[in-house]
């Protein structure tokens, strides 16, 4: 689900697309995805971030802080964004997870618009 405020109004929608990893070091990664969303003007967000794993210890959930850019292919642009947010990537069965996460940002388009983004779904991990 992700919703987009800004400009007096808010606009709610659905999200869906793939999303790829690759990891840096144990800790770090660099991630990719590629997002349709259901908003008015059917935006097409392809965003990059750079992601910290945390280690809890005892525990095999993965939690995570990310930061990066976006570029939103709407009407009237492609418009230039900041992402940040974190979430958790629960285990299900052996190198297959189940993500929760949060995004949020600024789009600055004309005027500004301020996104948040919940996710999920399933995660495969290449061993």
């Amino acid at each position: 689900m992700s919703l987009v405020t800004g400009g007096g109004s808010t606009d709610s929608g659905l999200q869906i697309g793939p999303m790829g990893e690759a990891l840096i070091t144990k800790n770090a990664a660099i991630s990719s995805e590629f997002t349709v969303n259901t908003q008015s003007g059917t935006p097409v967000i392809w965003a990059n971030y750079f992601k910290y794993y945390f280690d809890v210890q005892g525990s095999d959930i993965k939690p995570y802080a990310d930061a990066g850019f976006l570029l939103a292919f709407a009407t009237g642009g492609p418009y230039f964004g900041i992402a940040f947010g974190g979430g958790a990537n629960f285990p299900i069965a052996k190198n297959l997870y189940i993500p929760a996460e949060i995004q949020l940002g600024p789009l600055f388009a004309t005027p500004t618009r301020f996104l948040m983004a919940f996710t999920s779904g399933i995660r495969y991990v290449v061993p």
